[in-house]
């Protein structure tokens, strides 16, 4: 099913104006300096291709003709190049100021791969910019290379050829294309076989091309379907024959999967924890475009007017009027993970888009709780609720993001590490800001089907909500009665009072009356706990994880209901 949409997704990007897809024997590759040559094959100039992102130069991502490298031997790419083949020449080795000698040794032969694969039909072509070629590849001296002036910028990288006085790298001239193409179907003889993708005999791909700008994957690019071990063989059949596809098609998923992992201006690829995640709906549909910043949100959402009709909306369970779109349209995520050489799919999930808003409006409903302030985001993505787990982002189960998306987009519980990660880390730190108190609020009302308010609640008797309400005023008695405290009773007592409650409480309350009787306006707590106490006949020995879940809600919630900004002054109170 992955493959299929893919391949329908190529499909339909190839007719969309504004969008360029690869063909068959192309692919998007990074070039950073082109080799102009003048008609007589002398080197004229280096010209740097590279273009400025910030305060540094990044190549310039050019569909050049492509092949896939095997591990072994040499494979020159076809008018193009990295330095070693199409210079032989390399940098210099990291820890010292020579090139080693098997380094060096490599890169020559390179060149006289990549020498020797164009000289076959250059030398004797009718075209003078390809003999022209020719006779610069036949003269350069690889020794020559250090002695060019941006030599420690060029080294290394991949290189394109044109010609002094034109506008057009030489792999763009038309004739240089029927060459290519000449080339690339002649390449090898497709093995025929029954293509698993439909059904049919077909040519079959030996190799799957490779994916870029997975994070945590090799530079080079990774595969998603590979075999190169014997152990995965069956039947006699080697590499990507295990699992057949055609060669058309194998081109078409990975063309269309490589152009969502771009980086730079790209809303359909985002960050899960180790995953790499991209996504995209079957037909053309405004939700596409932005549900990066639903997943993956920079901040809030700010001015995105077609972003908040559609959330907002989606909480409600209503129709955006701002937004049209079509319901019934499929929506599709993948998320990717590096593993080694290969890439494992660490989720896979397809709905439909109004399927889509329906739990999206659920997960964030589940979500939803008092802010503290304006900086509180009132939709969080799902790395905002990640890294309220750990304390390190390094930290965070990779498991873990796959689980909370699945969770979101499925409909189904959310992981129970999330709300596990969450206590421990409040435990920790003895903090409870909004985030961990959303999902507090959301596990326990979707896991454990507790219906638990968005403020302060004090129709809730639940005895956990109660106690943890109760901490919160004696933490407020005891900061009226010393101002400016280093540390309060919070810092002190919560993982105890949050667990074996009837441990602490009882001193905290003999603790109490000594602020009470201290602060100014001590009878104002005094009400306070009074009120609460009434509902309150033994504290319990131990709280479950469920019952501490309630405890930091109720804390949060009578904490927010003490500080509000705009709660008026009265009765002395402060």
């Amino acid at each position: 099913m992955i493959i299929q949409s893919l391949v329908s997704l190529y499909d339909r990007l190839s007719d969309t104006t504004g969008i360029v897809l690869p063909s068959q024997g192309y692919a998007p590759q990074k070039i950073s300096f082109a080799f102009v040559i003048n008609i007589n094959g002398e080197l004229v100039q280096v010209r740097d291709l590279r273009e400025p992102d910030g305060n540094k130069l990044r190549p310039k991502i050019i569909i050049l003709p492509s092949i896939e490298r095997s591990g072994q031997g040499f494979s020159p790419q076809f008018m193009w190049d990295n330095t070693q083949y199409a210079l032989g020449a390399t940098s210099k080795n990291e820890k010292s100021s020579e090139i080693s000698d098997k380094k060096r040794e490599r890169a020559l032969d390179a060149f006289e791969a990549f020498k020797g694969y164009h000289h076959q039909f250059l030398a004797n072509s009718h075209s003078q910019e390809l003999i022209s070629l020719d006779n610069f590849l036949c003269s350069w001296n690889p020794n020559d290379a250090e002695a060019l002036e941006n030599w420690e910028d060029v080294a290394d990288t991949n290189i394109v050829f044109m010609i002094d006085g034109q506008r057009r790298f030489l792999h763009e001239m038309d004739f240089v294309k029927e060459k290519w193409l000449e080339i690339y179907t002649n390449r090898e003889m497709p093995v025929m076989g029954n293509c698993l993708l439909t059904g049919k005999s077909l040519p079959l791909a030996r190799l799957h091309p490779m994916l870029k700008n997975v994070d945590g994957a090799q530079a080079k690019g990774a595969a998603i379907v590979s075999f190169n071990n014997s152990a995965f063989c069956s039947y006699g059949k080697e590499q990507s024959y295990n699992s057949p596809l055609n060669v058309k098609d194998a081109f078409k998923y990975t063309a269309s999967l490589n152009y969502l992992l771009r980086r730079g201006v790209n809303y359909q690829r985002v960050k899960i924890a180790d995953a790499t995640t991209v996504f995209w709906t079957e037909r053309d549909s405004p939700v596409e475009s932005f549900m990066g910043f639903v997943l993956d949100p920079h901040d809030d959402i700010g001015d995105n007017i077609q972003l908040k009709a559609f959330l907002n909306a989606a909480k409600k369970g209503t129709m955006p009027q701002e937004l049209s779109y079509d319901g019934n349209v499929k929506f599709y995520i993948l998320g990717l993970a590096p593993n080694n050489s290969r890439l494992a799919v660490r989720f896979w999930h397809m709905c439909t888009v109004d399927q889509l808003k329906e739990r999206i409006g659920r997960h964030f409903n589940d979500l939803d709780m008092e802010r503290v302030s304006e900086r509180d985001i009132e939709f969080p993505g799902i790395w905002h609720l990640l890294k309220e787990t750990a304390r390190e982002t390094k930290d965070i189960s990779p498991l873990l993001g796959g689980a909370l998306v699945r969770s979101t987009l499925a409909g189904v519980n959310y992981p129970l590490n999330l709300y596990n990660g969450v206590l421990n880390r409040i435990k920790a730190d003895q903090r409870i800001n909004y985030l961990r108190a959303s999902i507090i609020k959301a596990v326990l009302k979707r896991n454990f089907k507790m219906e638990v308010a968005m403020s302060l609640d004090k129709g809730n008797m639940d005895i956990a909500y109660l106690i943890g309400r109760l901490f919160a005023i004696l933490e407020k008695a005891q900061q009226d009665a010393i101002p400016g405290a280093n540390s309060t009773i919070k810092d002190r007592f919560y993982g105890a009072a949050s667990a074996t409650p009837a441990s602490v409480f009882p001193r905290l309350l003999r603790l109490a009356q000594h602020h009470i009787d201290k602060a100014e306006y001590g009878y104002v707590s005094d009400r306070r706990i009074a009120e609460i106490m009434d509902n309150i006949n033994d504290f319990p020995e131990h709280l479950n994880s469920k019952q501490q879940g309630l405890f930091a809600i109720g804390y949060y919630h009578q904490r927010n209901d003490l500080f509000k900004k705009n709660e008026s002054v009265k009765e002395g109170e402060k």
